[in-house]
């Protein structure tokens, strides 16, 4: 007869990697939406124009997105984590939950960035200063979406670090 914990802990490991899918997902769905609108968009400003610049970069950033999105699509694997024990269930959800703050961290530094390029156009020294412009605003939106989704996202996934805790040990 299986005891509480083994018959809770793969249907916990399951649900948990089930959500790293769909954030992935929203991740992929965020990216895909903006290679599309600024992919479109980008055809439609001159070369010598601030929104030029924000298109370029959001499709930039957001090839690096997808790229990600599908890597974390592919890596979670929800039928495959029925076998961990109890220590590598906590090893994974902290894993994955200090992923999750390191990226919270580096979107503030994007943002800065953001700030950072768009008061450099200002100087006279910036020789293209559409291009800062443009290019902070992007890191302002990117940088702001992505440290939303992964503040969010850690929070209903540390959730899980509470059932691993509590019902299974």
């Amino acid at each position: 007869m299986l005891t509480p914990s083994a018959e809770i802990l793969p249907a916990i490991n399951h649900a948990r990697e089930l959500l790293a899918e769909r954030g992935m997902a929203v991740l992929g769905t965020w990216a895909l939406l903006n290679l599309l609108i600024s992919g479109y968009l980008v055809k439609q400003h001159d070369a010598r124009t601030e929104a030029y610049h924000f298109h370029l970069m959001n499709v930039g950033w957001n090839m690096v997105n997808t790229l990600l999105a599908v890597w974390g699509i592919l890596q979670a694997n929800p039928a495959h984590v029925a076998n961990l024990t109890l220590p590598e269930s906590l090893t994974a959800q902290f894993n994955f939950e200090k992923i999750l703050l390191f990226n919270a961290g580096l979107d503030v530094a994007y943002v800065c960035v953001g700030s950072w390029f768009r008061a450099r156009a200002g100087t006279a020294v910036a020789t293209r200063p559409e291009r800062l412009l443009g290019y902070g605003r992007s890191l302002w939106i990117q940088g702001g979406f992505l440290f939303l989704f992964d503040v969010s996202f850690y929070v209903i996934y540390h959730r899980w670090a509470s059932e691993l805790l509590l019902r299974v040990s």
